[in-house]
């Protein structure tokens, strides 16, 4: 059992977070690398405050007056950027290895529905990858978005503590929900859903990002998107390897 829960859930993941990787290259790299600039003071939002654009719709670039040029820390730290080589192997290992970890514990949550007389294969697997897409990445965005460079958040030993809890709260309501099978359960589960966004996100009391919040918004939605198909693939195929064994 162990080593049928450790084999479906690394080949799934790793298969999952290649798909997860060429994704990311193709629709999240550039927005990032782009808040970066932000973040280094390479592009400057509308110029300065209370300023308007000098053009339409158009971020304007840090030349003449409305530059400002990054101070030497922040050349410093762009100097000491690893290659682009280096970058894209690092961000390829490591969604790989977040994905085969995601894997896993869908496997197992698998091997406890089958303990109770549920069968996983890649149909239910499909829906269970979608559950995790929103445990893990749907529901904490709706009170803490990804992140892009250039951008402020909360501390984030609170903000850690808060997606946390609402991974584990979302994670058991939506089981409840699926397998409770009676009201007490739909109750409990609804309340487990909206417990943290009751409670609540920690927030700023004011924001002062360098990246435009048109910048942000995109990140956001790329990244969510990404993530969906992500999960998506993650659990139709950790479903089909879980069930091999019982169709052969």
């Amino acid at each position: 059992m162990i080593k049928r829960m450790l084999t479906g859930g690394i080949l799934a993941g790793f298969a999952a977070g290649l798909l997860a990787a060429l994704l990311h290259f193709a629709f999240v790299q550039d927005l990032i690398l782009l808040g970066e600039q932000y973040e280094y003071g390479d592009l400057v939002h509308f110029g300065g405050a209370g300023e308007a654009p000098a053009t339409g719709h158009d971020h304007m670039a840090a030349t003449g007056d409305h530059a400002a040029a990054p101070d030497a820390a922040a050349a410093e730290a762009a100097a000491e950027e690893p290659s682009d080589f280096n970058r894209n192997a690092l961000t390829v290992i490591f969604t790989c290895l977040t994905y085969a970890s995601y894997g896993i514990l869908l496997v197992a949550g698998f091997a406890l529905a089958e303990h109770f007389g549920r069968r996983v294969g890649s149909r239910e697997g499909l829906i269970w990858g979608i559950a995790g897409f929103v445990a893990f990445q749907l529901a904490p965005a709706m009170g803490l978005a990804p992140e892009l460079p250039g951008t402020v958040a909360a501390d984030l030993s609170v903000r850690q503590v808060w997606w946390l809890g609402t991974v584990l709260a979302t994670g058991t309501g939506i089981a409840l929900f699926a397998y409770g099978g009676n009201v007490v359960t739909a109750i409990l589960g609804a309340a487990l859903l909206a417990a943290p966004h009751v409670i609540g996100a920690p927030r700023l009391d004011e924001y002062y990002g360098a990246a435009p919040p048109e910048l942000g918004a995109a990140f956001s939605a790329n990244v969510l998107g990404v993530g969906l198909v992500t999960w998506a693939v993650l659990g139709w195929l950790a479903g089909r390897l879980w069930a091999e064994p019982e169709a052969g």
